[in-house]
């Protein structure tokens, strides 16, 4: 007896308990004989538009951002071209920004700017999108079931790309354009992130981000060349780009550091061709040495380098002759000469380091210093309210 008491008494406890914990919504009906009971939750997706977004304005007084999300997304999911649609959405992504769920909160931003760009919150949206876009720039990563696994960059590039598409005149276009090269740089994307910065000089020549935006090209393409194989083709891309730089913004804080690098640059082609001049000369390829030693003496005339290649150059003609030192070209253009009428000096073609053998590989040169712009972020971004260690989520969107 005592023991079946207890098996008779443990259901009911059972049940106290859970009518504690669950208030369970009692629903009469007119003319209905039963009573319906709604589970926990579900009375915040029923309604009309109105109901449902006093109901979420309800949630939000009662400290409850989870009842009150749920809420104003079923508005614009069940009602999207009611006129509560734009409010909620920006609501919703308020909160979700609040509560750290920054993937959900750009989506809800994107959402309203896509959809409802003549409401009175699409700045506000635009706004909210670019400091989203910002946090995960600078670092934050992905948090999927607990566990930060993924790098926020690819986050970054299309919360940026999205401001770009819906608001090309927007206060944040420029940066967001320049962000997003920033994000391809980032990421090893150094095509798309030139083109990126490219955007910003042509589009937005006059906002000060294109400043740092003209730099970053010749920096990228100085970058590529100073790895690997030297490449003459990039040397003079990243040329180039500071020397365009130089001549949008020639009082800039960033001219000097310009300088510099064109200035290594220089110095770094001297001393690869009299690295490619020696390596022939070594290997007995007399007349690639001298083209090489030539393209010293006419880089940096007043380098000890090209006093020596100087030198050299005179020893190799009294031994060998002019005429056997000459690039096939200049060779072939002298012989012409005979047949054909005088050619002056500026018809003559320049000798080409194109037409020797293959270049040896010269040591990997890291000694260009970074840019401005990629030392530790200093950012024309608007005051960001995000708490400093966020955590963002990934979960449906709205």
């Amino acid at each position: 007896m005592k023991y079946s008491f207890r098996i008779l008494f443990l259901p009911l406890l059972i049940c106290l308990a859970l009518s504690g914990s669950l208030t369970a919504a009692v629903i009469f009906k007119p003319n209905e004989k039963k009573t319906r009971y709604r589970a926990p939750g579900e009375e915040e997706t029923s309604g009309t538009a109105a109901q449902l977004f006093e109901r979420a304005q309800a949630a939000e007084r009662r400290g409850n951002p989870k009842s009150a999300i749920k809420a104003y997304r079923t508005i614009v999911k069940k009602y999207p071209r009611d006129t509560l649609a734009p409010g909620a959405c920006f609501r919703m992504g308020q909160l979700q920004e609040q509560t750290h769920q920054y993937i959900l909160a750009a989506q809800s931003y994107a959402v309203l700017a896509d959809r409802y760009q003549k409401s009175e919150r699409f700045e506000e949206a635009i706004d909210g999108l670019f400091r989203i876009g910002e946090v995960y720039l600078k670092g934050q990563k992905q948090k999927i079931l607990g566990l930060k696994i993924k790098s926020g960059m690819s986050q970054a590039v299309l919360i940026f790309n999205t401001i770009i598409r819906t608001a090309p005149y927007g206060k944040h276009t420029a940066r967001a354009q320049f962000n997003l090269g920033r994000a391809y740089e980032k990421q090893g994307s150094n095509e798309l992130a030139i083109a990126a910065y490219q955007a910003v000089v042509e589009k937005f020549p006059n906002d000060p981000i294109a400043v740092d935006a003209q730099y970053q090209i010749g920096y990228i393409w100085s970058q590529a060349s100073s790895s690997g194989t030297y490449d003459p083709a990039t040397a003079a891309h990243a040329k180039v780009g500071f020397e365009d730089f130089l001549a949008r913004y020639p009082n800039s804080e960033k001219a000097a550091q310009a300088r510099e690098n064109l200035n290594r640059m220089e110095r770094k082609q001297t001393s690869t061709a009299y690295d490619i001049a020696k390596y022939y000369d070594k290997q007995k390829h007399y007349r690639a040495a001298a083209i090489y030693y030539n393209e010293v003496i006419r880089q940096q005339p007043s380098s000890p380098q090209a006093e020596r290649a100087k030198k050299r150059v005179s020893e190799l003609r009294a031994k060998f002759g002019d005429e056997k030192l000459q690039s096939p070209a200049v060779t072939a253009a002298a012989a012409n000469k005979k047949s054909r009428k005088p050619q002056t000096s500026e018809e003559m073609p320049p000798p080409s380091s194109n037409e020797t053998a293959p270049l040896p590989a010269p040591d990997i040169d890291t000694s260009l210093p970074p840019p401005a712009s990629l030392l530790p972020d200093s950012t024309t971004a608007p005051s960001s309210e995000l708490s400093p260690s966020p955590t963002p989520e990934t979960t449906a969107s709205p």
